[in-house]
């Protein structure tokens, strides 16, 4: 096809997912059984690709059941029972954690132990991985806001600590504190701390500006990654002639038609590979 394509350079994983593969990798390739607590990444592909090399993902549940044998952790977090459950098991823990994370459940467990009467916040999605593993520094007692309006229940006379998964929207965090800050009692302490991971923040500019450079977009990525969502958002508010896509088996051919030049892009979760394999797709047909 008579068609220019252009993989975006700043898209795929973050490092915190990078790592996590790499430490996969690295024990299937040595021959070692390894299990991994959730799917390592929001992509099914990539899920594929592990599974085929030997890796097995389990659930919590699941966990329970296990004994003598290796656990990875992924980039997400998870909370302290984790921990504690895997001591009792005898499962040997390969942590990746992602450093970001790990800083940020250090901060909430250190404000949880130094003032347990304050309310602590999380701006972040309820249930989610890495929002569970926050959750768990502060005994569960930490509150989960989705969005503004979610703010309205708490308690504005009291102590406020206001912290943010490491993959949300900067502008809404920033209009959750312009709220509490007008509602916030003169004799409560309200403190917020931007803790979203800027490798990923940065993403969101980067992709606008990607995406208003080409004919079309080809946003590839797994459907359950929520980063994928705000991305995929992001370049269609800016190009109407943006697509999400798992696969290249998605691609409508009838999308390419006067179509000059393709973007393709995806999320922190969507492999380099996949890309490749969506324009050599496209390249290939005729």
């Amino acid at each position: 096809m008579n068609v220019q394509i252009e993989i975006d350079g700043g898209s795929g994983f973050c490092f915190g997912v990078t790592t996590a593969i790499k430490k996969a990798e690295e024990e299937l390739a040595a021959g070692k059984k390894l299990y991994c607590l959730g799917d390592i990444v929001h992509n099914g592909m990539e899920v594929d690709r592990l599974h085929s090399n030997g890796l097995i993902t389990i659930n919590h549940d699941q966990l329970r059941e296990l004994h003598d044998v290796k656990v990875l952790l992924r980039a997400h977090g998870e909370p302290p029972e984790t921990y504690e459950l895997a001591r009792r098991n005898n499962i040997e823990i390969i942590d990746a954690t992602c450093p970001v994370v790990l800083a940020l459940q250090s901060r909430i467990k250190k404000q949880f132990t130094n003032n347990p009467q304050a309310q602590i916040v999380i701006f972040g999605k309820n249930g989610h991985a890495e929002v569970l593993g926050l959750v768990g520094q502060t005994q569960s007692k930490a509150i989960v806001v989705e969005r503004v309006e979610d703010v309205k229940r708490l308690d504005f006379g009291r102590d406020i600590y206001l912290y943010s998964q490491t993959t949300k929207s900067l502008d809404e965090f920033h209009r959750i504190i312009d709220y509490i800050q007008q509602h916030i009692s003169p004799k409560a302490k309200f403190r917020s701390f931007d803790t979203i991971c800027r490798q990923v923040a940065n993403r969101m500019p980067n992709i606008a500006e990607f995406a208003t450079k080409h004919d079309l977009i080809l946003f590839v990525s797994g459907r359950k990654s929520s980063n994928g969502k705000v991305l995929f958002k992001e370049c269609l508010s800016v190009n109407p002639n943006s697509y999400q896509i798992e696969s290249a088996d998605e691609i409508n051919f009838d999308w390419l038609q006067n179509v000059h030049t393709i973007g393709i892009c995806g999320a922190t979760s969507t492999p380099k590979w996949l890309m490749e394999e969506c324009r050599d797709a496209i390249l290939q047909h005729k």
